[in-house]
């Protein structure tokens, strides 16, 4: 299995080839640059001959079709060199084992058709077309966070090598899993863990908090552990700024509060406020 980065030509590749990289050399895996053609909106379909109307404009047609061929033939080669920058990039970020696969289709479906592959997706939070500086997300990271069954990491703008990591924890199975995940790699092997929750003085949570950082503890991890009050998101971000937190973990589905953060709407908002790498396990 290999970790897959998935480049465009958005101002976040760069990032997406370092966050790769990195991820790439803690789990001691193969990188895999992929980048995926999807058709063009404005591509030509069918027989336009019809709406053209008249004879004489068949060469208005021919025109119009080769250069779509052309448009086409720019993005595979923009493509190609796109993905030998990301391969000369990983290398210079002492990745050895990296490769380049170009793919046509919809991204969706070429995660799903390499699936078996996959040991942890790397994805810019933003695509071609939006600023790096926007709090927002593209649609195709929305879509393979909904579809894909593998670890997702959001990279973000100016990645910086991380020395520790947040779990957003609530002790629901969901939650429960996401820890034995972290504890069962080695990507976040030795850097300091921060094992948040969000809820009220004395609530049960707590107790399986505890536990929770004892399992922790047990596997090696130097933990500190931190009840947070007040909207969850909110609570996340202060707390991250304040301690200077590398990346977010967390549990990609459930029902409670944390977790609802990471469906639909609220999967956005979180992924698109956060200023460090969100790490997304199901």
């Amino acid at each position: 299995m290999q970790v897959y980065a998935f480049i465009d030509g958005s101002p976040i590749a760069s990032a997406v080839c370092d966050v790769a990289a990195w991820t790439s050399l803690r789990l001691d895996v193969p990188l895999k640059m992929l980048h995926v053609l999807e058709r063009s909106e404005s591509a030509l379909a069918g027989d336009l001959s019809g709406s053209l109307g008249v004879d004489s404009r068949e060469h208005l047609l021919d025109e119009l079709v080769a250069l779509d061929e052309r448009r086409s033939r720019l993005a595979l080669e923009h493509g190609q060199h796109m993905l030998a920058e990301a391969e000369r990039r990983a290398k210079e970020d002492g990745v050895e084992q990296v490769s380049s696969l170009q793919r046509h289709g919809s991204l969706v479906d070429t995660v799903a058709e390499l699936e078996d592959d996959i040991r942890v997706i790397v994805i810019g939070r933003l695509g071609e077309g939006h600023e790096s500086s926007a709090h927002t997300i593209g649609s195709h990271l929305e879509n393979v966070i909904r579809t894909s069954h593998r670890p997702i990491l959001v990279a973000v703008p100016d990645f910086s090598v991380p020395t520790s990591f947040m779990i957003a924890y609530d002790g629901s199975a969901t939650a429960e899993k996401a820890l034995d995940m972290v504890i069962a790699s080695p990507l976040l092997k030795g850097l300091e863990c921060h094992l948040l929750t969000v809820c009220p003085e004395g609530d049960e949570r707590l107790k399986q908090m505890a536990q929770a950082e004892e399992k922790l503890q047990g596997a090696g991890f130097a933990v500190r552990s931190q009840r947070l009050q007040g909207d969850v998101h909110s609570a996340l971000q202060q707390y991250q700024q304040q301690h200077n937190v590398g990346m977010l973990v967390m549990g990609a589905y459930g029902h409670s509060r944390i977790r609802q953060f990471f469906v639909g709407s609220n999967t956005t908002r979180t992924v698109s406020l956060s200023d460090i790498p969100v790490l997304l396990l199901r």
